[in-house]
């Protein structure tokens, strides 16, 4: 097995018939009733693993053996190593970094629990409490993802809607545009013609006021020289 938490065990095979128990020193029935409970007490908390090896069935248990300073200092170094074959990132989000230290995480309960068992329960519910809250992100985080993902296909959504509603104004502009044009050119057109028509309009009137003071200063003449022959 590759994991960190977990000493050399008895493993033992299971070939159709009933697992056998390991044998009983004489005199030590106390001793052995302590064993058993400790070991019934570390399977609840860290449960056996069932191995398939071809037509055979194995069963991984967890060793009650107490840790000794030695091999807590071997499991730490062993931790590092594995660490560093695994590649794990120090820092950031890190699946095999957390999969190792969850398995220190078991080993630690494991030691733990042989001295007391009332601290290795502790801290099984720690252990439990984070994996939930972990659990908890991911599926906050996996949410929020898939809002994202809708809120990013309905922005998309909404592009193309959009975009085809600035080609429909962006037309209508063009249209507009021209329309402006053509009321333009029709309004310089009229105040062309205006123009012309009051400058005809002007030069008709001038031309009648001349005509009509050159028949004034006529008449004036014509009544002078009546006047003066009487």
């Amino acid at each position: 097995m590759d994991q960190v938490h977990i000493p050399k065990s008895s493993v033992q095979p299971l070939c159709g018939g009933p697992v056998p128990s390991q044998p009983k020193s004489k005199g030590a029935g106390g001793a052995d009733a302590g064993n058993d409970q400790t070991t019934e007490i570390l399977n609840a908390i860290l449960p056996p693993r069932e191995i398939n090896d071809g037509d055979k069935l194995w069963i991984q248990a967890v060793s009650s053996t107490p840790a000794t300073r030695p091999d807590v200092i071997s499991f730490q170094e062993q931790l590092d190593v594995r660490l560093q074959q695994r590649q794990a990132r120090e820092t950031g989000i890190c699946p095999v970094r957390r999969e190792l230290y969850t398995q220190a995480f078991d080993e630690l309960i494991r030691q733990v629990s042989i001295n007391c068992v009332e601290r290795g329960l502790i801290l099984l519910r720690v252990r439990d409490e984070l994996r939930m809250t972990i659990a908890a992100y991911e599926t906050l985080y996996e949410s929020s993802i898939a809002f994202g993902i809708r809120k990013a296909l309905q922005a998309e959504h909404g592009k193309g809607e959009m975009e085809a509603k600035i080609l429909d104004l962006e037309h209508k502009n063009k249209e507009l545009e021209h329309s402006v044009n053509e009321l333009r050119a029709q309004c310089e057109a009229i105040g062309r013609q205006e123009t012309e028509r009051r400058q005809v309009d002007e030069k008709n009137h001038n031309e009648e006021v001349q005509f009509l003071m050159r028949s004034k200063q006529q008449l004036k003449a014509q009544l002078e020289g009546i006047i003066s022959k009487k």
